[in-house]
This record gives structure tokens, C-alpha cells and sequence, in this order.
């Protein structure tokens, strides 16, 4: 039996990314725009949705191997979850911006 659910599909493709694919499979499912690179959809699935969403993008879209998605969604009991489907998790831009130590003059 087919289950729906919704999720947020967050992209970074790159300064040459297959946005053109991307942005057909989007609207394909009907996507609502979320800010800069997301968009929350609904999607039928089987088994796993992960799995099978992540079929029907590498189906449709040409990835570099830079490209990244993140899926997001609630689960059966509300939790959220998330992972990557396509690609890994990058070093932070904000890292190190933060410092814990306190920091101390050497001027007197």
C-alpha cells in the first residue's frame, strides 16, 4: 500500500549545477518554495521514501560529486529526521567563530 508524507528538500548544487533538472523534478511534485535552497513537497512512496526519492533524483538530475541533498521529514510518531541523500556534511562556514577561552592582553 502506497504511504504519503511530506518533506524539505535542501540543495546545494554548485555554480553549474543541473538546476534546470532539479528544478523540473520540483515542480514535477509540486514543490513550495522555503527560502534560499529549500523547498517542502509531498511525496508517494512504497517502502522507503528515502530511498526511492533519492532513485527518482539520481533518475532525473545529473549530480557532480560536489552536489548535495539533505532530506528532511516528521516520522510516524512526529520526530524530525534527516539526512543526506546525495553527498556528505561540509565543514561549517560559521566554525571557529565562536572562541571559549577567554582571551587576554599583553598589554599592560
Amino acid at each position: 500500500m502506497a504511504k504519503k508524507r511530506t518533506f524539505w528538500l535542501s540543495y546545494d548544487l554548485g555554480l553549474k549545477g543541473d538546476y534546470n533538472s532539479l528544478y523540473t523534478w520540483l515542480d514535477k511534485h509540486k514543490a513550495k518554495e522555503c527560502g534560499d535552497s529549500i523547498a517542502y513537497f509531498e511525496f508517494t512512496f512504497k517502502d522507503n521514501a528515502r530511498e526511492e526519492i533519492k532513485k527518482d533524483l539520481l533518475d532525473n538530475i545529473e549530480f557532480k560529486k560536489t552536489d548535495r541533498i539533505y532530506l528532511i521529514w516528521t516520522d510516524d510518531a512526529m520526530k524530525s529526521q534527516g539526512t543526506f541523500i546525495i553527498g556528505h556534511r561540509k565543514q561549517a562556514p560559521w566554525e571557529g567563530y565562536f572562541s571559549t577561552e577567554t582571551e587576554q592582553s599583553i598589554d599592560s
